[in-house]
């Protein structure tokens, strides 16, 4: 018996240590896929929040059309620079969000009652 463990052991020595190393493998690929899928999620967030509160800014400024977008688009170059860097969209995507940005602002409640306040204001006056 102990012939066969003294035989067996450096064998089993090597099969411990490919397991190890599997798990460890394992491990570390799991890690990277969450921690990787987390940090781009919070990229993405942190890239469409900067882009709403740019929006917010240029429709409290009354801008619109190309004047609007490029105020959208260097605040968030400004503000989320790593964001834009690791999500690398087209310059295209980043306008088209810019512009979907400004439309969803226009819808908010807040922004509506705002609009609605500022006329009645611009009534009375007359």
């Amino acid at each position: 018996m102990d012939d066969l463990f003294n035989a067996a052991a450096p064998h089993l020595l090597e099969i411990a240590g490919l397991l190890l190393t599997a798990i460890i493998g394992w491990a570390a690929n799991t890690a990277r896929r969450k921690w990787g899928i987390d940090i781009e999620a919070k990229y993405q967030s942190d890239l469409h929040t900067a882009l709403t509160t740019a929006a917010r800014l240029a429709l409290a400024k009354q801008m619109t059309g190309a004047a609007a977008i490029d105020l959208i688009l260097d605040y968030a170059k400004r503000s989320v620079p790593d964001a834009l860097n690791k999500l690398n969209p087209s310059q295209a995507v980043i306008e088209n969000l810019a512009k979907s940005k400004i439309e969803a602002v226009k819808a908010e409640p807040a922004f509506q009652a705002g609009q609605a306040i500022g006329e009645a204001i611009k009534q009375a006056v007359r």
